[in-house]
C-alpha cells in the first residue's frame, strides 16, 4: 500500500561516464545534471517499486531540480526521494542530492503508475 513518506536513497560513485564532459551536457570532468537527476528518479521508482500492484511499475513524468555544485570523480554521491503526495495514480516526490554530507541538488519529481504491459503495448 502506497503511503505518504516512503523514501529510498540511491548512491552511486562519480566516473568517467557520467561526467558532464563525457555525457556532453558541459566540457568538465564534473559530475554531470543528467547524471544526478537520472539518481534521482532511481531513488523515487525505488521507494514504492516494491508496494505497487502486480503488473504496475512508475514512470517519470515531470522532474524540476537545482544543481548546486559540482562533485569530482572518484566521490561518493547519492540521491533520497521521499513520497509527499498521491493523487490517483500521480506521484510526487521531494529529492535531494548529496556529495557526502553537502547538498548538491535538490526539487520535485512526478511520476505515473502505469500497467507495464499497457504501457509497453503504446510503443
Amino acid at each position: 500500500m502506497l503511503e505518504i513518506g516512503l523514501k529510498h536513497q540511491s548512491v552511486m560513485r562519480v566516473m568517467e561516464g557520467n561526467t558532464a564532459e563525457f555525457i556532453g551536457s558541459g566540457d568538465m570532468a564534473v559530475l554531470a545534471t543528467p547524471a544526478m537527476v537520472a539518481l534521482m528518479e532511481n531513488a523515487a521508482m525505488l521507494a514504492v517499486s516494491l508496494k505497487l500492484e502486480e503488473g504496475e511499475t512508475t514512470v517519470g513524468s515531470m522532474i524540476s531540480t537545482t544543481h548546486l555544485k559540482p562533485s569530482k570523480v572518484g566521490n561518493m554521491v547519492s540521491a533520497v526521494a521521499e513520497l509527499t503526495a498521491i493523487e490517483g495514480r500521480k506521484l510526487t516526490f521531494k529529492i535531494e542530492a548529496y556529495d557526502g554530507e553537502a547538498l548538491i541538488g535538490e526539487g520535485e519529481h512526478v511520476r505515473f503508475i502505469v500497467n507495464r504491459e499497457k504501457f509497453l503495448s503504446k510503443l
